[in-house]
């Protein structure tokens, strides 16, 4: 059967490949240490999965309205009040079947084919994906270590065109874990304004920050910012609930209206029970949220210790999320366990895996050659035998 062009063009997700890759090795008997899903380990808390149950033994199985039960999008406005000062109404709000649904939906809704989107490096693999799915365009504007991994309002600005139609910004960031300072988004706050770009900001890992650091929501900088800013948020990685698939936007009614049609043809609702589980998330207790950031710190802490500790790897501050991303471009061509040297990052990952039976993703799937990501969203035992492991491979 012939299918699309534009569905033939799209490449898998690197970061779901790499970890098939280390499931085919666990499935011959061997033990690998896999550092490549970015995804709490923790279980959902007790209270969230009471509500689910709770949910279903009140008979909250059926169908609800397409973009969501009204009493969650009263809770996302309530949560972002409570945690950023800033109103949103419930017209304003759709819920969907995770983040990655939510940001395929904007991109729909307000992008024509021909359009540009500007997307800085590195980025998190799914977006060019999704803006070519919808025949955009992705311009991706590179930034180094030296930057922070931060966009400049002087990039953002010399790579704007009269087809620029949305920034696509994500802080804290996947892969870098990278946290913008204020500064740094209230001067690019600025020039989307000036060139009236719209500004698709990815806050899904908001919850997830470490000393030093502080989160500022890209809507909060004045009305004709947020007039101009598009949210995506959900209860994936703060509350440990990446398998009950609830995510969100928030946008200026005409967008989120337009959001709305869209996903009315694309699927009846977002699972009913996985929204009340969300609401009991979204209105309970937070402790929960500040207890696995703490041990996300914690791990933190002990992995960017024990990378900056070998010689030859470089690293940003993950200020927030629970990546490390480090340079290993350093060890190329040296040879590596017993095995010759490689060329590029995704080599190092293969040669990694297969020699070392340790599983990263290549830096090259999100646009920073000779990078690569290791989750440390898993526990210490798996991070001390994985960074034993990694520095035996590099010696």
């Amino acid at each position: 059967m012939h299918t699309s062009a534009i569905v033939n063009r799209l490449k898998p997700s690197e970061t779901l490949a790499a970890a098939a890759k280390a499931r085919e090795l666990r499935a011959k008997g061997i033990d690998v240490l896999d550092f490549t899903l970015g995804e709490p380990d923790f279980i959902t808390p007790e209270h969230i999965r009471r509500a689910a149950v709770a949910a279903m033994d009140a008979g909250h199985t059926h169908y609800t309205a397409a973009t969501g039960i009204q009493e969650l999008k009263q809770a996302v406005c309530n949560a972002f009040q409570r945690d950023y000062g800033v109103s949103w109404k419930p017209s304003e709000v759709t819920i969907s079947n995770g983040a990655k649904h939510a940001l395929h939906n904007v991109l729909v809704a307000v992008c024509e084919p021909g359009d540009e989107v500007i997307i800085p490096t590195p980025f998190w693999v799914s977006y060019s994906a999704l803006v070519e799915l919808v025949g955009a365009k992705p311009v991706l504007v590179e930034t180094s270590e030296a930057e922070g991994f931060c966009l400049s309002p002087e990039k953002f600005r010399a790579a704007c065109t009269p087809r620029t139609r949305l920034l696509m910004l994500n802080s804290p960031s996947n892969p870098t874990g990278v946290v913008y300072p204020v500064q740094a988004l209230e001067a690019l706050a600025h020039v989307a304004v000036e060139k009236n770009i719209i500004v698709l900001s990815d806050e899904i890992y908001d919850k997830l920050l470490y000393p030093g650091h502080a989160f500022r929501t890209f809507a909060s900088f004045g009305d004709e910012v947020k007039q101009r800013t598009i949210i995506v948020n959900g209860v994936s990685k703060a509350y440990a609930m990446t398998g009950w698939r609830i995510g969100w936007t928030l946008a200026p009614e005409n967008v989120s209206g337009a959001i709305n049609r869209l996903q009315s043809q694309q699927t009846s609702n977002p699972c009913s029970v996985s929204q009340y589980a969300a609401l009991a998330a979204l209105n309970g207790p937070q402790q929960c949220v500040t207890e696995m950031c703490a041990e996300f710190a914690r791990r933190r802490d002990y992995v960017v210790q024990r990378l900056r500790a070998v010689p030859g790897l470089t690293m940003p501050e993950p200020g927030g999320a629970f990546y490390a991303f480090f340079n290993v471009s350093r060890h190329f061509t040296k040879p590596l366990l017993n095995g010759p040297g490689v060329t590029n990052a995704t080599d190092f990952c293969t040669a990694l895996l297969e020699r070392g039976h340790v599983a990263l993703v290549s830096g090259d799937a999100f646009g920073a050659p000779g990078y690569v990501r290791m989750s440390f969203a898993t526990s210490m035992d798996n991070l001390r035998r994985g960074l034993d492991a990694i520095e035996h491979f590099l010696a």
